[in-house]
């Protein structure tokens, strides 16, 4: 008889399903990072495989910036309706006034790095151990260096030189008091891996991943939606472009591609063809330098 074997979807979804069980056995007070976009509504979905029929042991969490797609948070609310589950929202502008911080300028004010001091206020407000999230580790040079189990400090901080081994799927979560652990049950996962996973489940997207006409401005190559976040110049020019998104961030920070893909097989086939990484092709903010994500980190961000 030969052995059965698992497709490797199936293997990275048991990989996930053991990864927040373990999330479950090991924290007390662990919560999902949940903004509405396509990997975290992967987790979601895998957290449903994982717990359901009972409740899930965490509540969703988002930190929104005030600057995202609202696509993605009439998904977000949606969702989290449909099933049923606790949504806990906190708003970077409500830290901006009660730390009296700087409110970014320029022709992209993004807020992004200001969502460090509200994920960081909700997880002293909650008492959270363990903050679950959808990285993963070819979107971004400094994403490969976490492990699953990534240790955070008392403050928030991430030291890239200390990580924990995690050998034979073994994540050890014990931490001092006050320290955190940042979880990412997708983080062997690809971005065409997310996409032939949601085509093999049928999971719902929000619109904006899809091709549709959106009026746009080009920068350095990118295409930016217009929004009343982006100050415009004088030089710029808005048109009309048939555009899709590959990853859904901040309006202040995210571009689109050009896009004719209005199903999931042609996003597949989009994606196979290319040689970019979407975070590269499409995060402005990633662009401020080689580091930019690395010192955000370190700083508390995801």
């Amino acid at each position: 008889m030969s052995a059965y074997r698992l497709d490797y979807l199936d293997q990275l979804e048991a990989e996930a399903i053991h990864i927040f069980r373990e999330v479950a056995g090991q924290f007390e007070r662990p919560a999902l990072l949940f903004s509405g976009g396509k990997d975290s509504i992967t987790l979601v979905h895998l957290a449903l495989k994982a717990f359901r029929p009972g409740k899930f042991p965490f509540p969703l969490v988002h930190i929104d910036t005030g600057h995202n797609f609202q696509e993605a948070l009439d998904y977000r609310d949606a969702l989290a309706a449909q099933l049923g589950e606790r949504l806990i929202v906190r708003n970077v502008g409500d830290t901006i006034k009660a730390k009296q911080l700087t409110e970014p300028k320029g022709k992209f004010a993004s807020r992004n790095a200001l969502q460090t001091f509200t994920l960081l206020d909700t997880i002293e407000e909650f008492k959270f151990d363990a903050c679950i999230g959808g990285a993963r580790r070819d979107e971004e040079k400094a994403r490969a260096k976490e492990r699953i189990f990534s240790v955070r400090d008392e403050f928030g901080q991430w030291d890239p030189k200390l990580q924990r081994p995690e050998l034979w799927n073994t994540y050890n979560g014990k931490i001092h008091k006050g320290e955190n652990v940042r979880v990412f049950p997708i983080s062997n996962w690809t971005e065409l891996d997310v996409w032939n996973y949601i085509r093999r489940e049928k999971i719902e997207l929000p619109s904006i991943y899809f091709a549709h006409d959106r009026e746009v401005i080009e920068h350095q190559g990118q295409l930016v939606a217009m929004s009343e976040f982006i100050q415009l110049e004088p030089t710029d020019k808005v048109f009309t472009r048939k555009v899709r998104y590959r990853t859904v961030g901040d309006m202040t920070c995210t571009a689109a591609v050009e896009s004719g893909a209005s199903t999931i097989d042609d996003i597949i086939n989009e994606i196979t063809a290319t040689k970019t990484s979407e975070r590269g092709e499409t995060r402005i903010d990633d662009r401020v330098s080689e580091a930019a994500m690395e010192d955000r980190k370190k700083n508390g961000y995801f």
